[in-house]
């Protein structure tokens, strides 16, 4: 099954500052506030939402292939993306800009103080689909998510114009977006993923009901912490798939891009969604016990055996023959 990710590509720079915000504001000076903060620890991470989910993928064994923009400073970073499964050859390379940046520093009460970059992800919205499908020979689904704005809604009207089927996860950008650019990125997809706000606020920016976007859509599936996910079809009984439990709680960063991973991952192997769900949750689990969206190691028999105690034995057998590890 070839499947295409389309979505921003990042890398994460993340300080520590080990004092308080608070206490280095003067409250009649804000209006002409000019603050440096000498910062403890510097923290570099590959992100990104197009990369997290093709992470995933490859290491659970698939060829996913990564479609974005980045800059000439990718270089290392498609290395990494290369040696972990991923194909990378239809990533833009700007010419003029830099790879995209999320800047944070975190203070002693977890305050935050951020800039992010658009950079080169600019440039998605120059990207044609069709080379891509050309060069690999067809492609069977294409994971529309969060990126240039301009870009998803692109992606989405090649793959309805070219009947290439598609999944919405539209995620931090439904909050930049109108009713009308929601609509025409949900219409028509073959899956629907978001998490419990973000399915109410496409209801409310849409004004479609529930069962409206359930009669649009083919499988929609919500992401509910860690009460698992819900997966909905019109018609049917909804599906509910329950978290395993976590040996540590230590970054929620990339956890939603990792079910995804999984998800697909099992799609890819026709497994049950029921089961396409487990292995999603799974790889979620993963992923909040590491630190770091890509700094994950997945071993063959650690998850199927995390996995039989989460799902029991029976579900365990059918997805050991696919995890490479």
């Amino acid at each position: 099954m070839r499947i295409a990710v389309t979505g921003s590509i990042a890398t994460d720079h993340l300080m520590t500052f080990p004092g308080r915000f608070a206490d280095q504001l003067v409250a009649d000076q804000l209006h002409t506030v000019s603050l440096s903060f000498l910062v403890d620890d510097l923290d570099i991470r590959r992100g990104g939402v197009g990369p997290n989910i093709c992470y995933g993928m490859g290491v659970l064994g698939l060829r996913p292939i990564l479609v974005g923009a980045a800059g000439k400073d990718f270089t290392d970073y498609r290395a990494w993306l290369d040696r972990h499964g991923v194909d990378t050859e239809s990533v833009h390379i700007s010419e003029v800009l830099h790879t995209a940046r999320f800047v944070c520093t975190t203070d002693a009460d977890h305050n935050q103080l951020a800039s992010f970059y658009t950079g080169a992800m600019s440039e998605a919205r120059q990207i044609e689909l069709q080379p891509v499908a050309d060069r690999v020979g067809g492609l069977d689904l294409v994971l529309i998510s969060a990126d240039d704005p301009e870009a998803m809604v692109r992606h989405t009207e090649e793959c309805r114009t070219r009947s290439i089927p598609f999944a919405a996860d539209p995620s931090q950008q439904l909050a930049r977006m109108g009713g009308d650019d929601i609509r025409l990125l949900v219409e028509g997809a073959a899956y629907l993923f978001t998490n419990e706000y973000e399915a109410a606020l496409i209801e409310s920016k849409t004004g479609w009901s529930a069962d409206e976007i359930l009669a649009k859509v083919g499988t929609r599936v919500t992401t509910l912490g860690a009460q698992g996910v819900r997966i909905d079809r019109a018609g049917e009984q909804p599906i509910v798939v329950g978290t395993p439990e976590e040996e540590a709680k230590v970054d929620p960063t990339g956890v939603g891009d990792a079910f995804r991973a999984g998800f697909l991952s099992g799609l890819a192997w026709d497994l049950s969604l029921e089961r396409a769900a487990q292995v999603g949750c799974m790889l979620a689990t993963l992923v909040i016990e590491t630190l770091g969206p890509q700094e994950y190691e997945l071993r063959r028999g650690h998850f199927t055996e995390r996995f039989a105690k989460a799902y029991g034995q029976e579900a365990a057998s059918e997805i050991q023959p696919h995890i490479s590890g």
